[in-house]
């Protein structure tokens, strides 16, 4: 089809949330000449979420038999006895602990659908959240001028026809990860949306602006405004009723932008549009400042991020769950060390999320070593003893049935984890 090759063609373009006024008339007069039929034929889909300011693996998945750790952390320190003053951790395994503010994890875990990484990180050393940001996007640790992003090179291998929602992200500007020739689209909501093409110079005034509202408009100013239509796409939203969507299977979203940028995203997956790429993000883990334990931001992150995944997998449901994986991921950790404002510092190594039904989950995979100074990274940081590209290009070639890597990760040459059959 000529307009689906125009599109194509055209690369990636942002779609931004209005509040009100629905789509302009001249675009809803030109999608009506589209004449794209629905639905698409069902694929998997993989849904990647970025916890975005980088979060304490330490904390979230615990080594709590490690006695370094707990001297290393006199206030911030939890255990998995039941006798715990403190709510205690989710004991997996007898070594590690999942902190409690997951415990919408736990059944998936022991039903072996949930598999965690620890130690995961970037082999480039840097803790600049904008640097270790950009590498892990791009997917390229030591290139800076690789203005393309490996969920993009991904989806150009797909090997198929591509639907106009075949790559969404669940944002207000589109992910440095998503930047690049294959047609992609950031939708802020799918009810009420306009389109934006390059976006905003960066503001400075530090102090105003959060840590994600800085890194937001930053990557905006990295995107190149390529796309030019997106009729085929207004066209099939037209035919999808956004406004009266309810969840199914009893689920229950939170009131978050995590929350309900998955609820979104369970809409397209269940209107078959398409969509075999989604990107969502969690906001406020760079937790330097009171940290807190069983309370506090990072309890409240940690059940947000949790609590927002299962409520999409229930909405899911099991006719679409064998078609669905998720997986997280985070710039890096933070420091084995507690700092003196009762939080933790940047770090290294952290830990990540894979939920699926296809996946060899119920376990811990990786390499943490005992936490005593000889073993840290610079002798302070948990040691990153798996590269992120061997986890992502594991679960992305696996799920979406790529039969070879291609350049989704330029150089790398490593093997996974048996993380996916």
């Amino acid at each position: 089809m000529k307009t689906r090759r125009a599109f194509l063609k055209s690369g990636a373009l942002a779609v931004f949330g209005i509040g009100v006024g629905g789509v302009p008339s001249f675009i809803a007069k030109a999608a009506a000449n589209a004449g794209l039929a629905l639905p698409y034929k069902r694929k998997n889909v993989l849904i990647c979420i970025f916890q975005r300011g980088a979060m304490d693996g330490l904390m979230a998945v615990s080594p709590f038999t490690d006695e370094y750790l707990k001297a290393a952390r006199p206030s911030l320190f939890m255990s998995a006895a039941k006798s715990s003053p403190v709510k205690p951790l989710i004991d997996l395994d007898g070594r590690f602990g999942l902190h409690p503010g997951f415990q919408a994890f736990e059944s998936f875990f022991r039903e072996k659908r949930l598999a965690i990484v620890h130690g995961i990180g970037s082999p480039n050393n840097t803790r600049s959240h904008f640097d270790a940001q950009d590498f892990m996007e791009s997917g390229t640790p030591f290139q800076k001028n690789n203005m393309t992003g490996w969920l993009n090179r991904a989806s150009g291998l797909l090997g198929h026809d591509a639907s106009p929602f075949r790559t969404v992200s669940m944002t207000q500007s589109m992910p440095r990860s998503l930047y690049g020739p294959n047609a992609a689209l950031a939708i802020h909501n799918l009810n009420d949306f306009t389109l934006r093409g390059r976006g905003k110079t960066p503001s400075m005034n530090l102090t105003a602006k959060s840590f994600e509202e800085l890194y937001d408009e930053t990557a905006s100013s990295l995107y190149k405004d390529t796309g030019k239509e997106t009729f085929e796409a207004v066209r099939m939203l037209e035919k999808i009723d956004t406004k009266n969507y309810k969840p199914a299977n009893g689920a229950v979203y939170p009131n978050s932008g995590l929350g309900n940028s998955l609820k979104q995203l369970a809409q397209l997956i269940k209107a078959d549009v398409g969509l075999e790429i989604g990107f969502a993000e969690s906001g406020g883990w760079d937790t330097h400042y009171n940290q807190g334990t069983e309370l506090g931001p990072f309890a409240r992150n940690a059940a947000d991020l949790s609590n927002s995944i299962i409520a999409f997998w229930t909405d899911l449901g099991p006719g679409w769950q064998d078609e669905v994986t998720i997986m997280s991921m985070t710039e890096f950790g933070r420091t084995v060390k507690q700092n003196g404002s009762g939080g933790t510092d940047h770090g290294r190594a952290s830990c990540n999320f894979i939920l699926g039904n296809k996946v060899k989950g119920g376990r811990v995979y990786g390499e943490v070593k005992p936490l005593a100074v000889e073993n840290l990274e610079d002798g302070r940081d948990l040691a990153v003893t798996t590269d992120f590209r061997a986890v992502f290009q594991e679960v992305a070639m696996n799920h979406l049935n790529i039969s070879k890597p291609g350049d989704m990760f330029p150089g790398w040459t490593g093997k996974g984890l048996g993380i996916m059959p």
